[in-house]
């Protein structure tokens, strides 16, 4: 076995154990293998190990290596998505993950419906107010924001997703996956409308965010080492 599959192999130990104790079924939990900045190579490492979900941040990066790597992978962008670039993004990608405004959400609908797609797509939740930081303010999604959204009939909202400031102490975000899950749940009372997904939890807290009813976890450096950005 390669380093990758035994790390993707440990990850999911660790993801079903967190199962257990949420009293959760493992099959209800989803890996998102982030590869941002990582070659094509390591990707189809953890193809071959059994890894079909693959998350990236940047639009140009799934372009570039969509083409090198098996037709089976299914792609999730991840990252904050500009309007520009919606229509390039759209027929590679299965999920976006990023969704912060209702501007970009009508983007998307407007193109989906020239493209003859259906996106599917989480609405991304700035919890904590950060400026740095794309995302939907909780009160947008309550006060008229989720209404407008629903009238978008090509979007297939699947639930929310958020990235809490981060802490290497991984019970610090429990607080956050809380209040996405429960925030969650009060849209679905106010929507009238299942919103069954939480995408939440990367590498350093994503037993956490299991515990708390994520279903889709995004992890990178667990699986594919550390990342060495180049310098601008």
């Amino acid at each position: 076995m390669s380093e990758i599959s035994d790390r993707i192999a440990a990850i999911h130990e660790r993801m079903n154990a967190a199962c257990t104790r949420a009293g959760r079924d493992a099959a209800s939990v989803d890996l998102l293998a982030v590869s941002k900045t990582f070659p094509a190579e390591a990707i189809r490492e953890a193809f071959e190990a059994g890894q079909l979900l693959f998350g990236e941040n940047k639009v140009q990066e799934v372009l570039a290596k969509a083409p090198e790597l098996p037709s089976k992978l299914r792609w999730h962008l991840i990252g904050h998505l500009q309007s520009n670039k919606v229509r390039k993004i759209l027929p590679l990608v299965d999920v976006v993950h990023s969704v912060d405004s209702l501007d970009l959400a009508r983007d998307i609908q407007r193109i989906g419906g020239e493209l003859g797609l259906f996106p599917k797509v989480y609405l991304e939740v700035n919890l904590a107010a950060e400026c740095t930081k794309h995302g939907f303010k909780p009160a947008e999604l309550r006060e008229g924001g989720l209404e407008a959204l629903y009238q978008l009939d090509r979007l297939h909202i699947q639930g929310l997703m958020c990235i809490p400031p981060f802490d290497p102490m991984p019970e610090k975000t429990r607080p956050y996956f809380i209040e996405l899950r429960n925030l969650r749940d009060e849209l679905e009372k106010l929507g009238g409308a299942p919103l069954p997904r939480l995408s939440m939890g990367m590498s350093h807290d994503f037993e956490v965010a299991i515990e708390e009813g994520a279903t889709i976890v995004r992890v990178g450096s667990a699986i594919f080492g550390e990342r060495t950005y180049q310098k601008a």
